[in-house]
């Protein structure tokens, strides 16, 4: 995989999904950065029925890998 381009005017989108221990996806991560620098950070759920924190999104991240 090439590196993400960079430079003042460049703008880099990704997201990921979150999957619980169980198996569920409660939602998503969404992330952008402009010139090198975050400009959005966006944690999204899906329903009601599992809460979705900024801290949770983390957690989940981090035990997928």
């Amino acid at each position: 995989m090439e590196p993400a381009p960079t430079g003042p005017g460049t703008v880099v989108v990704a997201e990921a999904q979150l999957v619980t221990e169980a198996g569920e996806y409660p939602g998503k991560v969404l992330v952008s950065a402009q010139g090198g620098y975050l400009s959005w950070l966006e944690v999204c759920s899906w329903s009601d029925d599992i809460e979705v924190t900024l801290a949770g999104a983390r957690h989940w991240l981090q035990t997928r890998s």
